[in-house]
């Protein structure tokens, strides 16, 4: 297979690359970036002409990740929002259509509503914010599409060179104070999923030629002052955690309270895949 990942220097974009590469099914894999390169990354963006590298190969599967993850920016500029997420998206499907490329689109459980979640694939979508609704946006264009991969996922975790996901944010911070202050809500659940497990279930969609829409989260489904807890145990209770609720903090967006995934879909195809969890992680950092 000839794959293209979007995205390439992101948490699930690189731990995919990597996870790529190690498969025997995989002849050519290209990955790219839009604003910080690493090695193994070309430019591009999408928003704008391919460049021949890109438009010209004949690709068996474009797995996109891109998007303005910033969900309180979205909020304040919906124009680069939708920018970013959808029209993005729009672009890179019409080059999936030039070779009938599966298209592997990164969703999100913000597209629900938070009242009632962890939530199945065929769970009624209600967005709260501006981020939410770009992405399920996005979400049906790919759906539109004949060939098409929808993988949810939420709260992502793990190793990444700039440490801009809330763990390893965390243990940087760690590294940098010894008593660090974190003002985190307790009202806000969902299910944290590990970067190299989504690689992990990627990877065995793409080899299968899986279509149509799964959920990848993680066994734990915990508050943000609950995964604070979690890393307190093996840093000494080191972190002060001011736990308030989300209508404290004041943020621009809102955001779906009881959200997180069930993986039951996926786990149903693949049921000897192990999805790691929190401690996991935490031991071995």
């Amino acid at each position: 297979m000839n794959i293209l990942i979007i995205g390439g220097s992101g948490l699930v974009g690189g731990n995919l690359y990597r996870e790529l590469q190690k498969q025997p099914f995989v002849q050519k894999l290209l990955a790219t970036h839009i604003s910080f390169p690493v090695p193994e990354t070309v430019f591009l963006d999408p928003l704008v002409n391919m460049s021949p590298e890109i438009s010209a190969a004949p690709w068996d599967v474009i797995v996109h990740t891109g998007a303005l993850t910033h969900v309180d920016r979205c909020e304040q500029d919906k124009e680069l929002s939708y920018a970013l997420t959808v029209q993005s998206t729009l672009n890179l499907l019409q080059l999936a259509a030039t070779s009938n490329a599966l298209f592997v689109y990164l969703g999100t459980d913000y597209i629900f509503n938070g009242e009632n979640g962890p939530y199945a694939e065929d769970d009624a979508v209600d967005p709260l914010s501006v981020y939410g609704l770009h992405k399920l946006e996005a979400e049906t264009a790919v759906r539109q599409y004949k060939r098409h991969l929808v993988a949810r996922i939420t709260n992502v975790y793990g190793a990444e060179v700039r440490n801009k996901n809330f763990i390893a944010a965390m243990l940087q911070r760690l590294k940098q104070e010894e008593r660090p202050e974190v003002k985190a809500p307790y009202d806000q659940y969902a299910t944290p999923v590990n970067a190299a497990d989504i690689a992990r279930a990627l990877v065995l969609l793409i080899r299968d030629g899986a279509e149509g829409v799964y959920h990848l989260g993680g066994t734990d489904y915990v508050s943000r002052t609950q995964l604070l807890q979690r890393i307190n145990v093996y840093y000494n209770n080191r972190i002060h955690i001011q736990a308030v609720s989300t209508a404290a903090l004041g943020q621009a967006a809102k955001r779906p309270l009881r959200g997180g995934l069930l993986s039951g879909r996926f786990m149903a195809a693949y049921p000897h895949f192990t999805f790691t969890n929190i401690d996991d992680y935490l031991k071995h950092t």
